[in-house]
Formats: C-alpha cells, structure tokens, sequence
C-alpha cells in the first residue's frame, strides 16, 4: 500500500488560474491540472493507493470556502485535510468545526499565512488540534514565495514542539527544505513526523538515509507534494533507496495508517 501523504487540488472553476500563478511563483511545471480528477489520474498511475490533499488557506475569508470543498473528500483514493488561518478569531470553533466535517487533520503554510512559525497564534492552533486529536501538517524551510524569509525554520519548529508538546504534527519537507543541517541539529529524535515532500529528487540521498535512521522510519511519511512533484517518479525513487523493505514500507503506508487511524 502507498500513501502520498502531501498533496495538491482545487475546485476545478479555479485550478488552472491557481496553478498557472503557483508555477510563476515555483518557476516549477506542474505534474497534473490541479484537480482531483488529475490527481486521481495521477495516483492510479503511480499506484498510490490514498493521496492526501493538504489545502493551504491564505486569509481569513477563505477558510469556510476551503473546507466546504475539503469536506467532499473523506474517503476513497483522496482525502483532504481542512483548512485554517492563524488570524482566526475563534480559531477553536473553526478547529471544532473541521473536526466535525470528518476530516483528520489541518494544513498551515507559514509563508503563505505571513506568519512565523514560532507566533503565539500559531502555537496556541497546534495546541487546540493536538487536543480535538487532528493531525497538522506545516511547511517548513525555504518557500519559492519568499526564500530569503523563511517563515518555518527548525529553530521555531523546535520552540513549538517544545512548548506545545504536539501529539500529531508533520514538518513537511524533511523537517525543513534545503535546511536539513538545521534539521538534524535540532529536530532529529523530537516528537514529530517528517514527509518526504517535494525533495526526494534533491535531497542527497546520503543524507536522506542518514535521517530516516537517526530519527527513526516510523516518523517519515511518503509525500511528493503534487502536483510539483510527480507521484510515480517519487515512489520510483524510494523503492530505489538504499533502505530495508521493512522501513520501505513504514514510509510508503504503514506510519501514515496509524496516524489516519487506519489500523
């Protein structure tokens, strides 16, 4: 079994606009057209049996829009995570709210949110979803968007862990992309999940390995981050790693069903 714990959609009315203004942004072509049609399709050939599609809310207005879109999708090949942003008034109602659509789990993009990781407001979002049992999923290291300003180091990553003490958070990315120095300084043996994002195809593979044995294989999470990664490239690639079948398979499904509550 495969699961592609990170992953992209949108309304169909809106995805080539989105998608056209993210690869101008990324300077990166995407994979498929942003739907969930196109990462169904995707998926199938990849054989991943379950993607994860993690939706990035931009501003406050946008919040019951993106879950009411999110909330289509618990089940089947894609299920959606909710959506959140820090600048939430009642952030526990619309956690509450999210929790009771069904779905699993929330996706915070710092850089995108304008907000660093380590903000009171973010910490005091965690803590509530760590409490209702949600899983959060946050971007972390370098953004495209603002590479310069990195809103999600592994510093404030380690503040929140340490202050929040978060039952189910994933750092995306390896922890931290393109700062995975940092990472093993600071985040490697912390309680927290790290996905492989995105970075499969430019992390030294070295390293990689290094990390998944430092800090354990049960706390990676196959991801890709479709549609700007592709979804049978990445899965070619791990098969590929210099790792045991055992913690092959930990990554490619087993880890991501005991955070789904899937066993």
């Amino acid at each position: 079994m495969i699961i592609d714990f990170h992953t992209h959609m949108f309304p169909d009315k809106i995805a080539k606009g989105t998608l056209d203004f993210l690869e101008g942004v990324c300077g990166t072509h995407p994979y498929t057209n942003g739907t969930y049609e196109g990462l169904s399709a995707s998926g199938r050939e990849a054989g991943v049996d379950i993607s994860i599609a993690l939706p990035a809310v931009t501003k406050v207005s946008q919040i019951a829009s993106v879950n009411r879109f999110a909330s289509n999708y618990l089940e089947g090949s894609v299920i959606s995570f909710g959506g959140i942003h820090p600048d939430a008034t009642d952030y526990k109602e619309e956690l509450r709210q999210i929790k009771n659509m069904g779905m699993k789990g929330i996706k915070l993009h710092p850089d995108y949110q304008d907000t660093y990781f380590n903000d009171i407001r973010y910490k005091r979002l965690v803590a509530y979803a760590s409490e209702l049992g949600l899983i959060t999923v946050v971007h972390a290291g370098q953004d495209p968007k603002s590479p310069e300003d990195i809103h999600c180091t592994p510093k404030m990553a380690l503040e929140l862990i340490q202050e929040v003490q978060p039952e189910k958070l994933v750092l995306a990315h390896m922890g931290g992309n393109e700062m995975w120095d940092e990472v093993e300084t600071y985040l490697v043996n912390q309680n927290v999940y790290f996905d492989t994002g995105v970075v499969l195809d430019r992390m030294p593979e070295e390293q990689f390995v290094r990390m998944v044995r430092s800090h354990g294989a049960d706390k990676i999470l196959f991801a890709t981050d479709s549609p700007w990664a592709g979804q049978k490239e990445f899965t070619r690639i791990l098969r590929n790693m210099p790792l045991t079948e055992e913690e092959k398979e930990k990554i490619f499904s087993g880890n991501a069903c005991k955070l789904l509550g899937m066993m």
